[in-house]
């Protein structure tokens, strides 16, 4: 296998990630946030999975992603199952993990060029 340098240039990336917070781009948050390549959501009224809606997804929609990473803590907890079918239904995958695994999954898929969101619920 080749490996090679990363090289995510002006792109947000997660540099750190705890219980209680994620680093990105070497600044640490500590309050639920969306994330995209290049653009940031810092105010992302979520504390708890079980009262995400469709709703909570307005701003980030506009970007539209082709996948969007719900990290859910330090445990994998699921949404309710009509937010996932809302999602689905725009076209636009989604995928629910842990915060930590989140963070990792989408700085893989950036390296990818692939245009990704991550939900963070901290």
């Amino acid at each position: 296998m080749k490996l090679h340098l990363a090289n995510f240039a002006q792109q947000n990336i997660f540099t750190g990630y705890g219980d209680d917070y994620v680093s990105i781009n070497q600044t640490r948050y500590e309050k639920s946030l969306i994330v995209l390549p290049d653009h940031l959501i810092d105010q992302w009224s979520v504390t708890s999975v079980s009262d995400i809606t469709i709703e909570h997804f307005d701003h980030l929609l506009s970007y539209r992603p082709e996948i969007i990473l719900l990290g859910t803590g330090t445990t994998h907890q699921f949404p309710k199952h009509s937010l996932i079918i809302d999602v689905l239904k725009m076209n636009i995958g989604m995928e629910v993990m842990s915060t930590q695994a989140c963070c990792r999954t989408y700085n893989i898929l950036v390296e990818e060029d692939r245009r990704v969101a991550a939900a963070i619920i901290v």
